[in-house]
């Protein structure tokens, strides 16, 4: 089943006005962290402020844009009196020395704007560009790669919004839209039947709960949750790490199981059952994987595999600011 199927799913990234707030906050920020109270020095001691100027931001290396409307957000930031042209759109792949925007106004208030246009532009398209090379690897599978929340504090939305640009797609956005029961769920609810902390003696009693917690997390959804707060798709996910707790779990038909360090032997045996006995539940590979792995879990026949590295380990594209 493809991931772009009418299948439930959790919300994908636009540039919508929540982002947009979370982008002026974090710019805000950055511009704080950079002219403090007194400004641009250097500027100020040398440039004329009512000279004109022309620049060009350009992206030294190839990659995949994202967060051209940062360009617009901070300039109406610090830089009014400058006018923009982008020439191209995010998602656009670029060769080396591709154009992105071009700047026109007061040298100076480019001047003051162009490191955290640069390094808010150089961080997202970053994220971009590892995203696609990902997705352009597992080409031919009908595999999806997904983001995790393994971001940078404030930057959720904004790096998401980086990876679908990347051709991947959003996982939950947070802890408030989509029920993710995770294995600390789970073994504080065995915990809260005995005495003593789960252990290898009592896996039985983790395999008797997994059901029981997909059922009430459905019925709290639809029953107790107000629906001020509700999501306006109910989405259940399951982590499991052994295939006798997916056999289990299989029965209640959570939306995704997530199919946590497995084997690729275990990953094609987990879809294997799904095939037979519950074609609509959709599966998660996720645990680690690598541009070098990512291709033989595509190639298990799961739906989703979910790489925490396309936040917390891109760099940064080279993008730089020429007169």
């Amino acid at each position: 089943m493809s991931a772009e199927s009418s299948f439930t799913d959790f919300h994908q990234m636009t540039w919508d006005a929540a982002l947009e707030t979370d982008a002026l906050h974090l710019l805000r920020l950055a511009l704080r962290e950079d002219l403090g109270e007194a400004g641009d020095l250097t500027t100020q001691a040398l440039i004329d402020p009512t000279r004109l100027a022309t620049a060009r931001i350009v992206s030294r290396e190839s990659g995949v844009v994202s967060g051209l409307p940062i360009v617009e957000l901070v300039c109406g930031l610090v830089a009014p009196s400058v006018r923009w042209k982008h020439h191209c759109h995010d998602g656009d792949r670029l060769p080396p020395q591709t154009v992105l925007t071009t700047l026109e106004g007061s040298a100076a208030e480019i001047l003051v704007a162009e490191r955290t246009i640069l390094n808010m532009l150089g961080r997202m398209c970053g994220i971009s560009t590892l995203t696609r090379r990902f997705v352009d690897e597992i080409s031919g599978t009908h595999a999806a790669i997904y983001d995790t929340r393994k971001t940078t504090p404030g930057w959720r939305r904004l790096e998401k919004y980086a990876v679908k640009q990347g051709g991947g797609r959003n996982h939950r956005t947070g802890l408030f839209d989509a029920i993710l029961i995770k294995d600390n769920h789970i073994a504080q609810r065995v915990q809260a039947r005995q005495s003593s902390p789960p252990d290898a003696a009592n896996a039985a009693k983790i395999q008797s709960v997994l059901c029981e917690v997909v059922e009430q997390s459905r019925t709290w959804f639809h029953e107790k949750l107000s629906a001020r707060l509700r999501p306006s798709i109910c989405v259940v996910e399951i982590e499991v790490d052994a295939l006798d707790q997916y056999r289990e779990v299989l029965p209640s038909h959570p939306d995704i199981i997530l199919l946590d360090n497995m084997t690729l032997s275990q990953l094609r045996e987990a879809v294997a059952l799904r095939d037979v006995t519950a074609a609509p539940v959709q599966l998660e590979a996720s645990g680690g994987v690598r541009f070098d792995t990512v291709r033989a879990i595509a190639e298990t026949g799961v739906d989703r595999i979910s790489v925490g590295a396309l936040t917390h380990s891109a760099t940064t594209l080279d993008i730089g600011l020429d007169w």
